[in-house]
């Protein structure tokens, strides 16, 4: 894998929390590289299209992480283990898609292939990103700010500072991001994603031409959820006893399990309750979709419906109850 590749994989990579959707729900899905992977609650798969056109799918049973260890069906916990899995899926997905794009289809060459070790390097890779921008650099930049204007110091202060600066950073990011060709090809797949979920929770047969008529602005999206813990963060570090950079910088980094139970809580709440003061929370998810997602071409619709026919397929195979859980 050359250095282009590595650096497309990575933002592929940066962007899985913000193009998954959750567990709870009869389907959901995420956009990866030139495909869609879509879930059904015992199932998945992953259509891609190759560069030569060819359409290929990975699929497979899939169980829910709270049947197999039953401690995550408690509040917190199941959020940290569904979000677990869901970014354990996602790359998972990604790596199938990453495989699909290098392979040209030529039958003289061997076709490449992203190793665990370079699957793992990349993980790192975006990890250590993830902290220093969203994590080290709002916590510098507010830090620097508090000795201009005492009135920082505060802890309510510093820590709305802080959030507002992580919430800069992290909509300039998906807006310079989005301007990459590749990246606003991912956000068209999110858009057919959305649109292929819209069209089957409607109850009309899942087409092309179905499909095309619905929104790409979906409620159930990491886009909403990730705004959510940038405020739930901001809330909690609040409530933190700590003063200086160091432990406030450590706290950031254990603390993200946690902060993410909290989130997925607030978040399943609000899709129960559309009408409440929670369900608000959302509201600017649906805003900024504007950006994540994008009206897709048909053959982008077609991945998606066939993702879709896939893991449903499957489910059906193994006797699953279709039902929302």
């Amino acid at each position: 894998m050359n250095l282009k590749s590595f650096v497309r994989l990575a933002a592929h990579t940066q962007l899985l929390p913000v193009l998954e959707s959750g567990e709870e729900t009869l389907v959901g899905g995420q956009a990866v590289m030139e495909g869609v992977m879509m879930r059904a609650p015992h199932s998945y798969c992953v259509a891609v299209r190759k560069p030569n056109g060819e359409i290929v799918t990975e699929e497979a049973p899939l169980a829910r992480v709270s049947e197999k260890y039953p401690i995550f069906k408690y509040p917190i916990l199941r959020g940290i283990g569904t979000l677990g899995q869901a970014m354990w899926l996602g790359v998972k997905a990604l790596k199938f898609s990453a495989n699909a794009a290098l392979d040209e289809g030529e039958s003289s060459k061997k076709p490449q292939e992203v190793s665990s070790w370079m699957m793992g390097l990349n993980l790192l890779f975006s990890f250590a990103f993830f902290v220093f921008l969203y994590k080290f650099v709002p916590l510098y930049l507010t830090s620097l700010l508090q000795d201009v204007f005492p009135a920082i110091q505060g802890r309510l202060l510093f820590n709305l500072t802080d959030g507002i600066i992580r919430m800069a950073i992290f909509l300039g990011f998906l807006y310079m991001i989005s301007r990459w060709q590749d990246i606003h090809r991912v956000f068209q797949y999110h858009g057919a994603e959305h649109k292929v979920v819209f069209n089957f929770e409607s109850g009309k047969p899942v087409t092309v031409p179905n499909a095309q008529q619905f929104t790409t602005f979906h409620p159930r999206c990491g886009t909403s959820f990730l705004l959510v813990v940038m405020i739930v963060s901001t809330v909690v570090y609040t409530l933190l006893p700590f003063d200086g950079f160091a432990a406030k910088f450590l706290s950031r980094i254990v603390l993200l399990p946690l902060i993410a139970g909290l989130s997925y809580e607030l978040i399943r709440a609000a899709a129960k309750r559309r009408a409440s003061v929670l369900a608000t929370l959302t509201a600017p998810g649906l805003w900024l979709q504007r950006i994540t997602t994008q009206p897709p071409t048909d053959d982008q619709a077609e991945i998606a419906i066939h993702a879709l026919n896939g893991a449903m397929t499957l489910e059906q195979k193994q006797g699953g109850q279709l039902v929302i859980a």
